[in-house]
């Protein structure tokens, strides 16, 4: 039996919440974890790209402080993002889910082709899985919300009129 769209919007709805909160608590990791060696095993992925030994102790220090501030960065747009989803549920519009596909579309392929390019592929796979999990639902909401504004807009046009 088919799930009733109503429904499959709330599950698509939720999904993305927990994904802004994701990005949110994955952000303060990366903002304020650094030097607490629960970092080391991502860091030392990272090193042996540019390292065929231990890197220098200026280079650690360097790639902590690039975390923390791309953690800082993260924190905002995972904001941004919980902002949209919430404003795309409660107003049911499609402009919403519409910057979200944006945004994802300008980030996903510079991101992929920088991590590409640096032979990181664990970046590499979790851009993919990023977008491979947002980008689905939120094509899906957009047309969803978008068909239903014009259904209504349909109706009070016919009911006007």
């Amino acid at each position: 039996m088919p799930v009733p769209q109503n429904r499959l919007r709330q599950a698509l709805v939720a999904w993305l919440y927990a994904a802004a909160l994701v990005h949110l608590f994955v952000s303060l990791i990366l903002t304020w974890a650094g030097d607490s060696g629960l970092l080391d095993g991502y860091l030392q992925t990272i090193e042996h790209g540019f390292w065929p030994d231990l890197p220098p102790r200026a280079a650690r220090e360097q790639q902590v402080w690039w975390l923390a501030l791309f953690g800082a960065t993260l924190q905002s747009y995972s904001l941004y993002m919980f902002a949209l989803v919430h404003l795309g549920n409660r107003l049911k519009t499609s402009i919403a889910w519409g910057w979200l596909i944006a945004g994802i579309v300008v980030w996903a392929p510079q991101d992929m082709l920088i991590s590409l390019t640096a032979q990181l592929w664990l970046h590499l796979w979790v851009d993919s899985f990023a977008l491979l999990t947002l980008l689905p639902p939120l094509v899906w909401l957009y047309r969803h919300d978008r068909r239903a504004a014009t259904s209504n807009l349909t109706l009070r046009a016919a009911t006007n009129g």
